[in-house]
């Protein structure tokens, strides 16, 4: 599940369609409707609001708002007539994070946008959130270095082994 912190402006085809269904499932968690993905970490900001679900309505409504901007027809009844109470924080370290990790999805998914992308130095946040300095924050997973440490760079780029260089792995 990626809640993404950046603005859903920047995401390709793909990634809103995912970022609409997979904020949909965290809905339906934090509604309390579903027993998958409960104790998953990118809910904690959510929760922390004094309404969790009303919080995710409001995410979801930016989402939806793109998708009509792109003239995608996502059904606006799925969501919760919840509404939050403010911008969530999200560390300055968390957004460049998810942009090298996003601007490295774009680079295979959608070199278009990739390259229409490739300026942007401080990308906005998602309208839900507010930027507060700080590094990524402690429930990110972040890639391992060899010696076993994880990455803490802000905007280190988040970097998967390629099909061949992962153990068993066919050529």
């Amino acid at each position: 599940m990626r809640l993404w912190s950046v603005h859903p402006k920047y995401l390709d085809a793909r990634g809103l369609v995912a970022l609409w269904r997979e904020g949909l499932l965290a809905q339906a968690v934090l509604r309390g409707r579903t027993i998958g993905y409960r104790q998953h970490p990118q809910l904690h900001r959510f929760r922390s609001q004094p309404s969790p679900v009303g919080a995710m309505a409001d995410f979801l409504r930016a989402v939806h708002a793109e998708a009509l901007e792109r003239g995608y027809a996502f059904d606006a009844r799925k969501l919760s007539s919840a509404r939050g109470s403010g911008s969530i924080p999200v560390t300055r370290g968390q957004l460049m994070h998810e942009w090298s990790h996003l601007m490295a999805k774009l680079a295979l998914r959608d070199p278009a946008r990739y390259s229409r992308l490739a300026n942007v130095k401080r990308p906005e946040p998602h309208p839900s959130f507010r930027i507060v300095s700080g590094d990524v924050e402690t429930w990110e997973k972040r890639p391992v270095t060899a010696a076993g440490r994880s990455v803490r760079a802000a905007g280190a780029s988040p970097r998967r082994p390629s099909a061949a260089g992962r153990t068993g792995a066919l050529p």
